[in-house]
């Protein structure tokens, strides 16, 4: 009942967006994707956008690499690419950057679009009264803060000061706007301890988050610090919290690397959701920068139709893991994205050499099958897609 009182302190139209358009058209668009799968079309079930790769903080492993200039989508792009999702029943998208807060139409795009639903992945630093004020007043988007350690993990895992403290405050402040509040927090060794602790749920319901999603970490970027990767014991221990943990903890534990019946998939090669980039550039997921498509080659539906190497990936994946290709074997992408003439979209000219040389390292799909035992969850990963599109 504790996670039902969060829920009911959220404002009413923000609750009411996120029943009707997450949940009841997310149920709908989900089961549109499965039809279209099922006869072979091609068109994800929803799309990551990211708006910008501006951004304020400088974090590890990230893949986000300005180069030279900063590059933004205009908003007539990122319009036509919801505009055009929505002929096919996708009315959710997720908002990343970058640090989507430093777009400057951000709240326009929002406000154009009030029949879909938004979730915003920021770092939480910029989230201010107005901001989430502003969000309240819209009612379609709920922030997803990332909170990647404890005062003394998060500076060094963000490469800035106080970044804990700021983090917690944006908690603090969406929470009472009455926003449908979310955290995330990509477990690596450094923070696991933390992570997966009573004490990091019960902090997080006190302050009226209502859902916590769990991302294992990938190392990409310029540094990706392979060292804070989880074994494969650490990731299991991972997936054993969280399917206990949904029988007991006041908060809804989302992830996006396994179905009801515990078996790991990467959403990218099932084609649940694909990643555009500032750029327009249409990436199988955010952490693998590679296209050969764009936005600006016309109608959407016509260029996931057309790709074939996004058809491709997700049949030669497939055969290769049911877990996350980048972590488990780079050298292998690295040769599918040359035979495809793949444009390296990442602004790091070294990224095909180095996945070549990249190290192996575990991801989800060395976990053993468990199944999950809460109904709820069960009924909610195979009717709906509840936690099978996040970037991961």
């Amino acid at each position: 009942m504790s996670l039902l009182k969060n829920v009911l302190r959220s404002d009413r139209k923000c609750l009411w967006k996120f029943i009707y358009n997450l949940g009841w058209k997310g149920i709908s668009g989900f089961n549109k994707f499965q039809r279209r799968k099922k006869k072979g079309e091609i068109f994800p079930a929803f799309q990551f956008i990211s708006v910008t790769n501006d951004c304020n903080l400088a974090c590890q492993g990230c893949w986000v690499t300005k180069g030279e200039k900063s590059e933004s989508l205009d908003l007539p792009a990122i319009n036509k690419i919801i505009t055009d999702s929505k002929k096919h029943g996708s009315y959710f998208f997720g908002i990343l950057g970058g640090e989507p807060l430093m777009y400057k139409e951000l709240f326009t795009l929002f406000k154009a679009h009030p029949d879909c639903y938004f979730q915003l992945f920021t770092n939480g630093t910029l989230l201010t009264d107005k901001v989430a004020a502003d969000l309240r007043a819209l009612g379609n988007v709920t922030p997803l803060i990332s909170l990647e350690g404890d005062e003394l993990v998060a500076d060094v895992r963000r490469g800035s000061n106080r970044v804990y403290e700021r983090t917690v405050n944006a908690i603090e402040t969406a929470t009472r706007h009455r926003l449908i509040t979310g955290v995330a927090i990509s477990v690596c060794k450094s923070n696991i301890e933390m992570a997966l602790s009573d004490d990091f749920i019960a902090k997080l319901h006190e302050r009226g988050v209502i859902y916590l999603w769990y991302y294992i970490y990938r190392p990409s970027g310029e540094n990706p610090h392979y060292e804070l990767a989880l074994s494969a014991e650490e990731i299991l221990r991972l997936r054993q919290f969280m399917v206990e943990g949904r029988t007991k903890y006041p908060l809804v534990l989302i992830d996006s690397y396994w179905d009801a019946d515990g078996n790991p998939f990467c959403p990218a090669a099932e084609g649940l959701s694909h990643h555009i980039n500032p750029a327009g550039n249409i990436e199988p997921c955010p952490v693998i920068q590679f296209s050969c498509d764009n936005i600006g080659n016309g109608d959407l539906k016509a260029v996931y139709e057309q790709s074939l190497f996004l058809k491709d990936f997700k049949s030669a994946v497939n055969q290769q893991t049911k877990g996350c290709i980048l972590m488990e074997n780079p050298a292998w992408l690295a040769k599918f994205v040359s035979d495809h003439q793949a444009i390296n979209t990442s602004n790091r000219p070294d990224l095909p050499e180095q996945l070549v040389n990249g190290c192996m390292v575990c991801s989800h799909g060395s976990c053993p099958k468990i199944p999950e035992k809460n109904w709820i969850y069960r009924v909610a990963k195979r009717r709906a897609f509840f936690g099978l599109g996040a970037y991961g």
